[in-house]
């Protein structure tokens, strides 16, 4: 399966996501992460620390390895329209991190309009770095892309410090010696699994249910 995390707005936690679902599914089956960012903010990740996982530089969707059953693939922040066709058209899932704000909102408005002119359905909406309660950032953002039948994935990532931590080290949130380690990875644990759904149905079925 291939997972392309994209955004049309920086700082969305888009490299955190690509690095934490390539390490859930490593855990299932070989796994590669691609980094596509002119920033090698993933391949930085990487050379501080120890990944579970390969990361390289160069994206060629015609020469993967068939060694690799899932391929997670980091992208620039703000790709243009043709970057984002060509990502769309060589992956199984596109996920679209966003933040609870309304900037970051106004880019993902940006982001789905241009795959609904392409017609690319196969893409979630993934919440990130949401706000402790008593905030309801994230329950009035669900409502507002829930009544708009835009696809969400059931689970969001929490705002946690940990996340920054493991950057720094280079590792997994999970490796990281911090009180939210366990929460922030079950969250993305938690994603990984809705992701291995949607491949299971994607395999020989019209990937539409994506986008009602």
């Amino acid at each position: 399966m291939i997972v392309t995390v994209t955004s049309f707005k920086g700082g969305v936690g888009k490299t955190t996501t690509a690095i934490h679902l390539a390490a859930f599914l490593q855990g299932h089956a070989e796994t590669l992460l691609i980094d596509a960012d002119p920033n090698r903010s993933a391949l930085s990740w990487a050379s501080r620390g120890e990944l579970p996982f390969p990361v390289i530089d160069e994206w060629h969707p015609d020469g993967l390895s068939p060694e690799f059953q899932h391929i997670v693939i980091d992208t620039q922040a703000r790709p243009t329209q043709g970057d984002l066709a060509t990502l769309a058209a060589n992956c199984d899932l596109l996920v679209l991190p966003t933040t609870p704000d309304v900037l970051a909102l106004d880019a993902l408005v940006l982001t789905i309009n241009y795959l609904k002119s392409i017609q690319s359905a196969r893409y979630c909406i993934l919440l990130t770095a949401i706000p402790p309660k008593p905030s309801k950032a994230e329950e009035e953002v669900r409502s507002l892309l829930t009544e708009a039948q835009l696809p969400v994935f059931e689970t969001g990532i929490r705002r946690y410090a940990v996340f920054q931590k493991a950057a720094k080290k280079g590792v997994p949130a999970y490796e990281v010696k911090d009180a939210k380690a366990e929460a922030g990875w079950q969250d993305y644990e938690a994603v990984g699994n809705e992701i291995l759904k949607m491949g299971k149905l994607l395999n020989g079925s019209d990937p539409s249910f994506l986008n009602p």
